[in-house]
């Protein structure tokens, strides 16, 4: 479909998660053929986009992390692409492997969450929610709560309305609303 949209001259605005280095690759060269800009936000809510920021800046101060996501029951993906994109941008501040207590006897396997460097990712799915992202960091006698919650889908919009205004003024294929964001 994009490659369609870009030979109608359109500039494509992509909010989803779950794209290779090569079909990103692929968009991008597209764009650039095709002499147009583009965005792929995994993301369109702010605060998640702050949250990966503020987690990335604290990270290297901590040697424990936990990131907890939460989400509806209909979510076809756990843990989500946004909380694997925080995990990543803490691992990008810290890049060894955080400490991570695996305890001598777990009676229900996987409780700890998976693991990604150190990071204990954990995830939910139920009705009554829509997205939750939170990251616990530890260390000596004090822990640090990030937390972003969004409760309908209005959230959305500030980020869209900010990536429909400037693709115009891209060249190429630009990951991530932080970048528009000058993050």
């Amino acid at each position: 479909m994009v490659p369609l949209a870009l030979q109608a001259g359109t500039r494509p605005v992509i909010g989803t998660t779950g794209f290779t280095e090569d079909q990103i690759a692929f968009l991008d060269a597209q764009c650039r053929e095709h002499r147009l800009g583009g965005l792929l936000a995994p993301n369109f809510t702010i605060g998640a986009v702050l949250l990966s920021k503020l987690a990335a800046i604290a990270a290297p101060y901590f040697d424990y992390v936990d990131v907890y996501e939460e989400h509806h029951e209909m979510k076809i993906d756990a843990p989500s692409g946004t909380a694997l994109g925080i995990a990543q941008a803490i691992h990008d501040a810290h890049p060894e492997a955080f400490a991570h207590n695996d305890p001598d006897r777990e009676p229900l396997p996987g409780t700890r969450g998976g693991n990604f460097h150190g990071i204990s990712v954990h995830s939910s799915r139920m009705p009554g929610r829509m997205a939750h992202h939170q990251v616990t960091f530890g260390g000596p006698g004090q822990t640090l709560t990030l937390r972003h919650d969004t409760t309908n889908r209005e959230c959305y919009m500030p980020g869209i309305l900010l990536a429909v205004r400037r693709v115009r003024e891209l060249d190429g294929l630009v990951v991530g609303l932080d970048r528009l964001m000058g993050l």
